[in-house]
């Protein structure tokens, strides 16, 4: 499989997008986290790696997204994302995720890449507007990887975009992308209606179109319009998670988890410090899915000192990672809603119904699944996790196991529990 995927390295990509990605994203992203376990070592904080959501608006309406999508379109403007990638750089990261909405509606967003052409930007797109100049004009660029979201064929596609034509125009941008030799990626956000996607014959099928890496999202029903029975059982979970290590030793593909660390134990990038997100407002969020804020991008204060000193999302990181290592959002919609309502975090969405939203939530399983974890087969995988994608000892400090409830049957969590963090 390793001496496969070499070749398709050598013989399939235009080297110096290669280059960027190897340099960029790999030597500078090493250093990045490096730099944040020193950090931690000092009792310091930044973390390695931004989510930045550029705009709200998308042509799109999928089922159970959290953005607002049709509302007043916002977007954070090229000098703000600047100033934003510069202090972080200075922080040694090299590393962005671009969200919406959907990124490619914002006027600006080949110039935020053309102007960082030291840093690496890994975009979350539904791909529609991928255009064949688009795509020439991203590889000019040669520092960023669109990761472009198909969501099952014709059919489902449809059902779950809330469009028509979705599968096809998707796929035309995936081609645009791929025709210009462009590093890309493809995603499904796991659900009822789409897990038969989770198939070698899927991943045969992207292998030989020339799609580099992957990524199987768990859908979460969260948000405004939420769809509990698209959510995943327990057992397909883990069957998810089975099926992915499988893969990472048969096929010359890169499979992405953001979920598990080497030994197959659950964590949560916000909670372990490895990732927090800028909403298209400038809000600072532990993640997209939790859209309560304390601080802003546009603070007067330095970036540096915005993340240290901020207790809202220091007591995010310690609180939640006493009682899971799975998704505070789905175990425990509860202890996220204390954790708010002690530091009062504002709702950073633009229908000012979030709160609501998440006391309307019910205790549901999420990845961590005691007892059942899974170690990576992959010694390629297992090396990188070691050494640069795990807990950063979040959990072996914070975790207390006696405070985990039990997600799989849901419960009401112990009254203790409340008033203690609640006290």
């Amino acid at each position: 499989m390793y001496l496969r995927m070499l070749g398709r390295l050598i013989t399939e990509t235009d080297k110096r997008l290669l280059w960027k990605l190897m340099w960029n994203f790999g030597a500078k992203g090493v250093r990045s986290v490096q730099k944040h376990k020193a950090r931690l070592a000092r009792g310091e904080f930044f973390p390695p790696f931004l989510y930045i959501s550029v705009i709200n608006s998308c042509n799109l309406r999928c089922q159970g997204c959290w953005v607002d999508v049709a509302a007043k379109q916002s977007k954070i403007e090229v000098e703000a994302i600047s100033k934003l990638i510069g202090e972080a750089k200075a922080m040694g990261n090299s590393f962005f995720g671009i969200l919406g909405g959907e990124p490619f509606m914002h006027p600006e967003v080949l110039e935020i890449f053309a102007r960082h052409h030291d840093c690496y930007f890994q975009v979350f797109t539904n791909g529609q507007f991928i255009t064949d100049e688009v795509a020439r004009k991203l590889r000019e660029c040669g520092n960023v990887t669109p990761l472009i979201s198909v969501e099952g064929n014709e059919i489902v596609s449809d059902v779950r975009r809330g469009r028509d034509d979705v599968y096809s125009k998707t796929m035309q941008g995936l081609q645009n992308c791929l025709k210009h030799r462009v590093m890309t990626g493809v995603c499904t956000s796991l659900c009822q209606s789409n897990f038969d996607l989770l198939s070698e014959k899927w991943l045969d099928r992207l292998i030989e179109m020339g799609v580099f890496y992957t990524w199987f999202h768990i859908y979460r029903p969260v948000g405004p319009d939420c769809n509990a029975d698209l959510a995943l059982t327990p057992e397909q979970q883990l069957e998810c998670r089975k099926f992915v290590v499988e893969m990472r030793t048969k096929k010359p593909i890169v499979i992405v988890d953001a979920y598990y660390d080497g030994e197959g134990r659950a964590l949560c990038p916000a909670v372990t410090g490895f990732t927090h997100h800028v909403s298209p407002w400038g809000d600072i969020e532990p993640c997209p899915i939790i859209q309560f804020s304390k601080e802003s991008i546009y603070d007067e204060r330095p970036m540096k000192e915005v993340f240290q000193n901020s207790e809202f999302l220091r007591d995010f990181r310690e609180i939640t990672a006493q009682h899971t290592r799975g998704c505070v959002v789905l175990e425990r919609p509860d202890l996220l809603k204390l954790i708010i309502d002690k530091h009062q975090a504002h709702d950073t969405t633009a229908r000012k119904n979030a709160m609501a939203e998440l006391e309307a939530m019910e205790i549901r399983p999420s990845q961590y699944n005691p007892g059942e974890e899974i170690p990576e087969k992959s010694w390629a995988y297992r090396l990188a996790k070691y050494f640069f994608f795990n807990d950063y000892g979040t959990y072996g400090k914070h975790f207390d196991a006696s405070k985990w409830v039990e997600t799989r049957k849901p419960q009401n969590p112990p009254e203790q529990q409340l008033l203690k963090i609640g006290g």
